[in-house]
């Protein structure tokens, strides 16, 4: 089946006009005789305005079942009349509503941040299928969903694109579309550098830590659901085109709901260069990875403070290392010494928990503290912890921290 999935955000429907013009590139596809299954969200801002509306009117008694459904209106109500935009141009729509018997999208009962359970709604996506082949489009609200006991759920603002995503894969479309108010994944925000450039792709990776770390072009908890297969494509609506050019989201999904902790195989060494007041100087950063990196040097950890800059390399290139920092320590009218420190180990945590549970780090140095191991330093990204203790320390660290994943540690690196 020639399938696209087509969502269309709050910016692409804000009045009459564009949800006409949205509904005309539904139907242009489908005058090409291919399937397109359409989701919408709420119309801009309403899901905001019907909160406070709420908030204003009822105080703060308001249960989450309630929420949950005063919230659903908004994209309910797109829906209605996104059907009959379609219905309009002579095409037959069905309006899909979390309340039929034929609704896919199924999950646990917490209402406003609802977890989906994958088996029942891979199963129920195929009631689609049928309305497909009966020649309909299936106009499906965003962001809903019906918990086991048939009541509304919603999935976290922006789940529209997780109904977009779970929508493709189950249904294995050849491409999910995502139509904004923007052209694409931009280089920068243009808003800001007017040289800005169009990304004709992005990895999934990319795009999953530009959405972590605050862009909102996309819910990163629907990256998950992106079958390698797939094509995904954020495009604007000004193109009334579902085939207009965008930027594509190319390459698979790295599942990170898998919990690892590795001892990395060799010691690193510690080397520290010292200078006063580096951090109110240019280009000491600069300096010293462009010396090791042309020396063939790699640095696999560093850190700036007031009066320092720490690597952390090789033991095997420790001395050549040294060596050649030195040189440049003698060169320089920043840095005034430098010195070669000891073994270190170095433990990576990889776990969903990084990004989702407030207390990670300190469940994880707090059995290190406990034991009286000493942590030289530690990292986070969205995914990741990386702690660095004394070698001899490193197996006794990796196994403690191994227990608060409750997972078997991955042997393969150590």
């Amino acid at each position: 089946m020639d399938l696209i999935v087509a969502k269309f955000d709050g910016s692409s429907l804000a009045n009459g006009e564009l949800i006409k013009k949205a509904a005309k590139s539904v139907a242009k596809e489908v005058m090409k005789d291919k399937k397109v299954v359409v989701v919408v969200s709420a119309v801009n801002k309403t899901t905001d305005d019907l909160i406070s509306l709420s908030k204003d009117a009822v105080g703060n008694t308001l249960t989450d079942r309630q929420m949950a459904e005063i919230m659903a209106m908004g994209e309910r109500t797109s829906a209605r009349i996104f059907a009959g935009a379609v219905e309009a141009l002579g095409l037959k729509a069905h309006y899909m509503d979390p309340y039929d018997e034929d609704w896919p999208i199924i999950t646990d009962s917490n209402f406003l941040e609802a977890k989906i359970d994958f088996d029942i709604t891979s199963k129920m996506v195929h009631n689609i299928e049928s309305i497909l082949k009966a020649g309909e489009i299936p106009i499906i609200p965003g962001f809903l969903a019906k918990g086991h006991g048939g009541e509304i759920t919603t999935l976290g603002r922006g789940g529209s694109d997780i109904t977009a995503f779970i929508l493709g894969n189950c249904l294995e479309a050849r491409e999910v579309v995502i139509i904004t108010d923007v052209d694409g994944v931009m280089s920068s925000d243009p808003r800001q550098i007017a040289k800005a450039k169009l990304l004709n792709e992005i990895s999934v990776e990319e795009i999953r830590t530009l959405a972590t770390k605050g862009s909102p072009i996309i819910n990163p908890h629907a990256l998950k659901y992106k079958d390698p297969k797939m094509n995904v494509k954020i495009i604007n609506f000004t193109h009334e085109d579902l085939t207009a050019y965008g930027t594509n989201i190319i390459g698979p999904f790295e599942d990170t709901s898998k919990k690892s902790v590795t001892l990395y195989k060799e010691p690193l060494s510690i080397i520290a260069i010292v200078g006063e007041s580096m951090l109110e100087k240019v280009g000491p950063l600069r300096d010293v990875t462009n010396c090791l990196a042309e020396n063939g040097i790699n640095i696999y950890k560093i850190s700036a403070g007031e009066n320092s800059i720490t690597t952390f390399i090789d033991k095997c290139d420790a001395q050549r290392a040294y060596h050649i920092l030195h040189n440049l320590v003698l060169k320089s009218d920043i840095f005034d010494s430098l010195s070669l420190g000891r073994d270190i180990a170095m433990i990576t945590l990889v776990s969903p928990d990084v990004i989702e549970k407030p207390s990670i780090i300190s469940d994880v140095t707090e059995p290190l503290r406990k034991n009286r191991i000493n942590i030289i330093e530690i990292n986070s990204s969205q995914t990741s912890l990386v702690i660095l203790v004394e070698w001899a320390d490193g197996k006794k660290a990796c196994s403690l921290i191994k227990e608060i994943l409750d997972e078997p540690i991955d042997e393969a690196n150590q």
